[in-house]
């Protein structure tokens, strides 16, 4: 090769190169700006955009949680937020299914086995509830709320002593919590026990944040054992007159309370209650 040809392949040898590290270095720049938009698409909302969307109505918040989800599916707190939202809109089966799955990873998490049996009592899979609170004492025994929600399983099962002695030991905990007093003097009324189902219910009844359901339950057990005037003045604080008048006269008639979990909570005890409506008894799934 001459020496005027020597220079010029050089030069082409130069030029390649220079191309060449020019497109590595254009690749890797993609490659770096791809990276950092997948992460930014995996990347757990903050907190703020989190607490917004609890904030948010049911379908909002549930379209929030399930996208959380996806990114991070073994994230327990993510799991149990999306369980919750997904109950919120009626879809109780994708929320146990969604709870299930987490659970695997995350076994013993009393949250998320609370969660799991108040959507299988929505569900009314109350045999399934009960393993699930259950769970949650042997995970939580320190935990009123998991004992108290056994209480509703077993009284939904129409195991009352079962459910009592659940309600005592939530109770022993957490003395003043209204949903377990009521709950407890509600399961006593299932059992026959009025003077007890009272006692309790007074005592829900008492606490600051007790609401007219509280009040209507108590107004049920005094008019069952035969104190009607003292339940139409009971009644008459969420009610009018006339409406407490026409509750009373819907129990005058009994001679003494019914006994199965059935007939009690296929009864209307609503304030605008009329002649000829039945009572119900109202708990709550705790």
């Amino acid at each position: 090769m001459s020496s005027a040809k020597k220079p010029l392949a050089g030069l082409a040898l130069v030029l390649a190169a220079t191309a060449s590290a020019c497109a590595s270095t254009g690749q890797s720049a993609a490659d770096k700006e791809m990276e950092q938009a997948i992460e930014a698409a995996l990347a757990p909302a903050p907190a703020e955009e989190r607490e917004a969307a609890n904030r948010a109505d049911p379908l909002t918040r549930a379209n929030f949680w399930g996208k959380e989800y996806q990114k991070a599916p073994q994230d327990v707190t993510v799991a149990r937020e999306f369980a919750s939202a997904l109950r919120g809109i009626g879809s109780n089966k994708r929320a146990i299914e969604v709870i299930n799955t987490t659970l695997i990873v995350h076994p013993g998490d009393a949250d998320l086995l609370l969660t799991l049996g108040r959507v299988q009592m929505a569900e009314g899979q109350f045999q399934q509830a009960r393993a699930a609170f259950e769970a949650t004492t042997q995970s939580a025994p320190g935990r009123a709320e998991g004992w108290a929600a056994l209480g509703t399983a077993l009284d939904q099962l129409e195991m009352h002593r079962q459910a009592q002695a659940s309600y005592q030991r939530a109770l022993q905990i957490d003395p003043a919590r209204t949903t377990t007093l009521t709950n407890y003097g509600l399961s006593l009324l299932l059992s026959g026990d009025l003077a007890g189902a009272e006692a309790q219910l007074r005592q829900a009844a008492a606490q600051p944040d007790a609401n007219s359901r509280v009040t209507e339950n108590l107004a049920l057990v005094i008019g069952l054992q035969g104190r009607f005037d003292e339940m139409k003045t009971l009644s008459s604080q969420n009610a009018p007159d006339k409406v407490a008048e026409q509750n009373a006269d819907l129990l005058r008639g009994l001679v003494q309370p019914a006994r199965s979990y059935d007939s009690l909570m296929n009864t209307d005890t609503s304030p605008t209650a009329t002649p000829g409506t039945k009572r119900r008894l109202r708990g709550s799934i705790d």
